[in-house]
């Protein structure tokens, strides 16, 4: 390999060091961090983000990229990247927390958890970080699986549970953060219907289990859907938002994390909406279907 792996500050994920990614990354190499990402769920490149030709060159080692499906978000000189920035106002909802307006908050999620098909993963590269606020964390539902006893994954095995697509953190049921909503309710979002997702999923590529509990999209468990099933799902989140299994990443500019999505949640912990941050992206596609759309009402 032409590169070193350094462990982070949480139980997992790796720091990616050495990489020469602007003279090229060859097979053997590419390979090998492919193995690196799907063996430790997140990979961290610290500085190496200089550019964005070193970002897509980096993310095309781990498979094909979906660019957003929305035109206006995509750097038009590079479609396969997307913007996240709030340069020319705020791209979501703005809520107040503790008397400050704050912008892209997102509460811990799978990305796609409200869809058939989650993303393979996702590239974030920082190119204008803010000075307050902006972290972004992950955590490994892997290892929260792990953790659980065994009568709670005897428990959940066969269950499966009912996610939505949430515009707002208002309509979330489960860990919502509170917040006052600022910025008005935006209107024409796609029509996504419900899924019936499991509560654990096998890795497609790896057979790990997973603790599938997207806290902003989840809604109910089908076949319980009362007080019993809520009890179980604040009892999962409650587990697998343990500090054991984060890790917290505090951006500088040029930093690039990778994350496995099927193998992790992440969260945007949101900043000032008067403070500029800019933040390129690019989305590994999914191949594999891990939920099923759901039309039919289970009596509880």
């Amino acid at each position: 390999m032409t590169f070193d792996l350094r462990p982070l500050s949480a139980g997992f994920g790796k720091e990616v060091v050495g990489l020469d990614i602007e003279s090229g990354i060859d097979p053997q190499t590419a390979a090998a961090l492919k193995a690196a990402w799907l063996e430790h769920g997140v990979l961290v490149f610290r500085g190496q983000g200089t550019s964005p030709e070193v970002q897509l060159k980096l993310s095309r080692c781990f498979g094909e990229l979906e660019p957003h499906p929305i035109e206006k978000f995509r750097l038009p000189e590079c479609p396969d990247l997307i913007l996240l920035s709030n340069e020319n106002g705020p791209m979501g909802p703005v809520y107040e927390f503790d008397g400050i307006p704050i912008t892209q908050r997102i509460p811990w999620h799978t990305d796609l958890a409200f869809a058939t098909t989650p993303n393979a993963g996702a590239l974030l590269r920082m190119v204008r970080k803010v000075q307050d606020g902006g972290q972004t964390g992950w955590l490994d539902t892997a290892a929260a699986y792990d953790a659980l006893d065994e009568t709670t994954k005897a428990e959940i095995a066969d269950l499966e549970a009912v996610y939505l697509f949430r515009p707002g953190l208002e309509e979330m049921r489960f860990n919502n953060p509170g917040g006052k909503r600022l910025s008005p309710r935006k209107e024409g979002y796609p029509d996504f219907p419900p899924i019936a997702n499991p509560l654990v999923w096998t890795h497609p590529e790896t057979g790990r289990k997973i603790l599938n509990i997207s806290t902003l999209n989840i809604d109910y468990v089908i076949g319980q859907r009362n007080e019993k099933g809520d009890a179980l799902i604040r009892r999962l989140i409650e587990h697998a938002l343990d500090p054991r299994f984060q890790y917290i990443h505090e951006w500088e500019n040029n930093d690039m994390v990778l994350w496995d999505n099927r193998r992790t949640m992440h969260a945007a912990m949101g900043h000032p909406v008067d403070q500029i941050r800019i933040v390129h992206r690019t989305t590994i596609k999914g191949h594999v279907a891990m939920g099923r759309v759901y039309t039919q009402e289970v009596p509880a």
